[in-house]
């Protein structure tokens, strides 16, 4: 690891680094310092309940402790640049057919956000010289849209997604953490008001109150990390389509119904499988034809006896059985 040199630095260099992440096509961007808020005590502090709670399932790496320790992943971290990456664009997918979730279109953006941040890293310690950095995406033990919040790019709505006027909630979110005290932006305030469309939305009532999101009783979590050879039926009977992911709580949210600008990052647009996915005709695919078309997609975290097993229970057929068993 690269020894630290932290140093206070002034509102030029803060402008320039926000600059240089609007270029590499990040939008809403902003800086929060690590000390951090009296709210980012409460996001942590509902963190553990939600823990306590069993509201993660089986997603055991939410309990890192180091997901409330941000100087554990950077020894000396003084400042954060949190960067958002819109993946909304005005395709829709075909009427009648699967659905998949918005984020899971393009190409897989733990990749894409990660070698954007690490161009912005090296691009820093150029500036400053022994600026010492890391680069962080959702696979990282951060509180990711907590610290978003902190840097203003948005709040966390009650359906759990970080929500910016602009953009909405289809943000993609990256973080840059550096030893460098960088002037902070403020953070943002709640917006979503008495509004509860997400939560009456959920057809399996995932949302068991507001800001409070029940993994075990999600369908994105069931479609997605559930290892299990059948889905819960009583999760089943609910899928509406849904076969990697799920957009309900999103789709009816007042701030993603107003005109959002499309992207056209080449890295967020459709692959047009994904819009027009049928039931009858996936289900024939092999193994070696799911690896293809999910080469450089998130997607591939479904394996493709799962995409099967989703599949059938999304379309009442029977399951055509695991192939593959290995969690």
């Amino acid at each position: 690891m690269k020894q630290i040199q932290p140093s206070p630095v002034g509102a030029d260099l803060a402008r320039d680094l926000k600059q240089e992440a609007r270029r590499l096509g990040f939008d809403p961007v902003g800086i929060a310092p690590t000390t951090g808020s009296d709210r980012l005590q409460l996001r942590n502090a509902a963190l553990e309940r939600w823990l306590a709670a069993g509201h993660h399932g089986s997603m055991a790496w939410m309990e890192d402790p180091r997901r409330r320790q941000i100087e554990r992943l950077l020894p000396g971290v003084r400042s954060l640049l949190a960067v958002g990456l819109s993946y909304y664009v005005q395709h829709q997918r075909e009427p009648g057919n699967l659905k998949v979730a918005r984020y899971g279109w393009g190409r897989d953006y733990h990749r894409v956000i990660e070698r954007r941040l690490r161009h912005l890293g090296r691009w820093l310690e150029e500036r400053v010289p022994g600026t010492a950095w890391r680069a962080c995406v959702d696979t990282a033990p951060l509180l990711d849209k907590a610290w978003a919040e902190e840097a203003g790019l948005g709040w966390i709505g009650k359906h759990g997604n970080l929500i910016h006027r602009q953009r909405g909630s289809w943000l993609l979110l990256g973080h840059l953490l550096t030893s460098l005290e960088l002037p902070a932006d403020q953070p943002s305030e709640s917006s979503c008001g008495r509004c509860s469309r997400c939560i009456d939305a959920c057809p399996t009532t995932a949302i068991r109150e507001p800001f409070v999101v029940d993994a075990r009783r999600c369908i994105a979590f069931h479609t997605i990390e559930n290892r299990d050879p059948q889905l819960p039926p009583e999760l089943a009977r609910e899928l509406q389509g849904w076969v990697a992911g799920c957009d309900i709580c999103q789709d009816v949210c007042p701030w993603n119904r107003e005109s959002l600008q499309s992207s056209e990052d080449p890295d967020v647009q459709p692959r047009p499988w994904l819009l027009n996915l049928q039931a009858e005709q996936a289900l024939s695919w092999s193994d070696q034809e799911w690896d293809e078309r999910l080469r450089a997609s998130a997607l591939r975290r479904i394996r493709p006896w799962m995409w099967r097993r989703n599949i059938a229970a999304a379309g009442q057929l029977p399951n055509p059985g695991e192939t593959e068993t290995s969690p």
